[in-house]
């Protein structure tokens, strides 16, 4: 029914007055504005202010969009907050440049309607995504978002996520993700489980395609560690993130055992002991920077060489303290790590890893600013022998920067592959040949030095010439031989005069002499020279074309 209501009542307070079948404004100067507004009235509300009209689509827009910026609300976000955490969003806006972000998918919602869910709608759904850029390099980012059930994993929030690495290996950008999530979304049973297969799915497919970051800043449990098992480099923070497949009252309840959260899969777990994380940090921000710190080392993508930067480390720069690093006595050590940063540009050396199989030291650095990847023996750990931990760690990391067409700069000095029934019984067999594998599978430039001792097995292992290495060269304190003068005098001269058989033995054999006659190694250089001629043949090498058998893939021993 229309009905028609007296102006007086309501156009006295200065309020729109309604007349007939149109709302009109309060009367000015005479005239009256008309609105096309058909106002229906129940009977029984005569007298009452009508309902209002519908907001404008704008504003209910605009509503939305503060909605999906809150998440959780604000409640959560200071309880995200009292426990050193950043939100989700304000990590996205820490690691890209500011004001680059362009975000995808903010009103999405998840689209379940068992156990009361239907209302219970936030947009965004607990993910944000989208892309930006990090020192004007493009990079695509999700960021789970904690105040959102928990940052849990349901079949819409998988897709947003999926939206972005399909978009990411479209267009040869990395991902990078920012886990905090308690897991699959109990809510929605196989959907969620689905979602999870999804991400993984395009995980294996981008690999070795685009970089992919994981960086764990809250919990990661269940199933959804394996999508951040499969990216590239895994950050972690410690003492707010932890990464396990079941939890402290699961394994309570399974084998008994009292553990915490940080005992059984904090970052100091996962980066000394288990070797699943690379990097660990103290805090979100700290984290963030050392992300956008590594991204600058890293290709776009398998099609790009790896970026340059502009170098002021004269390229010929010698450091004299180099010719005596290495100790006169064969058994006493040194800090590789030293040699490294001596050699690289600026001295600035990242360290991926270096607080597990700390008897291998890898990570990224610049040779006349351009990216290399450096693998080492570190002979203050174990003599520098290669183990099962230590191959894990080498053979994955060659194999990344073959991947992304970075140089490997390899420096040996290892004794050989460490004795032992536990590294037998452990499959030490098995896991070493994952690092010969890679090294052999590698089509990158190759650079050896071989500064003190490159014995037996692992002297063939690490980058030698017969594994198609390009250069190789040796200091003039090398040693290559099948394994040291003492043990091989012990078997050879048996029952005679050891000591003067063994001086014979080292005068002939301990140094690289031979090698060096075989064509085993290319040159015996001095070792303050060893920057200006490794970024020399750098320079040569960047044009180096070398392919391998076509094949489906490898089976490189897992």
């Amino acid at each position: 029914m229309i009905r028609t209501f007296s102006s007086s009542a309501v156009s006295r307070v200065g309020k729109p007055a309604f007349r007939g079948n149109t709302i009109a404004p309060k009367p000015r100067s005479g005239a009256r504005r008309q609105f096309s507004y058909k106002l229906e009235v129940d009977p029984n509300a005569v007298g009452q202010l009508p309902p209002q009209p519908p907001k404008p689509f704008t504003v209910r827009l605009e509503q939305l969009k503060k909605q999906a910026e809150l998440g959780g609300g604000v409640k959560r976000i200071e309880q995200q907050h009292e426990k050193g955490k950043l939100t989700a969003r304000e990590r996205v806006h820490l690691l890209l440049d500011q004001g680059s972000f362009v975000e995808f998918d903010a009103l999405v919602e998840h689209r379940c309607s068992d156990f009361g869910m239907e209302k219970q709608k936030i947009p965004g759904d607990g993910v944000i995504t989208g892309r930006g850029t990090i020192n004007g390099r493009p990079v695509y980012v999700f960021s789970q978002d904690f105040t959102v059930f928990g940052g849990s994993l349901s079949e819409t929030h998988a897709q947003k996520i999926c939206k972005v690495m399909d978009q990411a290996m479209k267009v040869g950008a990395p991902v990078i993700g920012l886990n905090d999530s308690g897991g699959a979304r109990i809510h929605e049973a196989v959907d969620s489980l689905a979602g999870y297969a999804e991400v993984f799915q395009r995980n294996v497919l981008a690999s070795g395609v685009i970089p992919q970051l994981s960086v764990i800043m809250g919990p990661c449990a269940g199933g959804a560690v394996y999508s951040p098992a499969i990216t590239d480099f895994i950050f972690m923070v410690r003492n707010s993130s932890y990464m396990f497949v079941t939890g402290p009252n699961v394994v309570k309840t399974v084998t008994h055992e009292d553990v915490t959260q940080e005992e059984l899969g904090g970052a100091k777990t996962h980066t000394a002991t288990s070797g699943v994380a690379h990097v660990a940090c103290d805090n979100d921000l700290e984290v963030l920077s050392v992300v956008r710190e590594m991204f600058d080392y890293l290709p776009l993508n398998n099609k790009e060489k790896p970026p340059q930067r502009e170098n002021h480390d004269p390229i010929n720069r010698e450091d004299d303290s180099l010719d005596f690093i290495v100790p006169a006595d064969p058994n006493h050590p040194y800090d590789m790590k030293q040699v490294i940063n001596k050699v690289v540009d600026n001295s600035a050396f990242f360290e991926i890893m270096p607080a597990y199989a700390k008897n291998l030291v890898i990570g990224f650095a610049r040779m006349d600013g351009r990216t290399v990847g450096i693998v080492a023996n570190q002979p203050k750990e174990l003599a520098g022998c290669l183990d099962i931990n230590a191959s894990i760690k080498g053979g994955r990391f060659v194999r990344f920067c073959d991947a992304f067409n970075i140089p490997i700069i390899t420096f040996l000095d290892v004794p050989g592959f460490l004795p032992g029934t536990g590294q037998e019984h452990g499959g030490i067999i098995r896991h070493g040949a994952k690092l010969l594998y890679a090294y052999a599978e590698a089509t990158v430039p190759k650079l050896a030095v071989i500064t003190r001792k490159a014995y037996g097995g692992a002297y063939d292992v690490m980058s030698s010439k017969h594994l198609r290495g390009d250069v190789n060269y040796a200091w003039p304190t090398a040693e290559i031989a099948v394994m040291g003068a003492k043990g091989a005098c012990e078997i050879i001269f048996r029952g005679k005069d050891l000591e003067k058989e063994t001086q014979s033995y080292m005068e002939k054999f301990a140094n690289p002499l031979m090698a060096a006659r075989r064509g085993f190694i290319d040159d015996i250089i001095a070792p303050r020279t060893t920057r200006g001629r490794l970024i020399s043949d750098l320079e040569v090498l960047r044009n180096k074309q070398l392919s391998n058998p076509w094949k489906k893939h490898g089976n490189i021993p897992l």
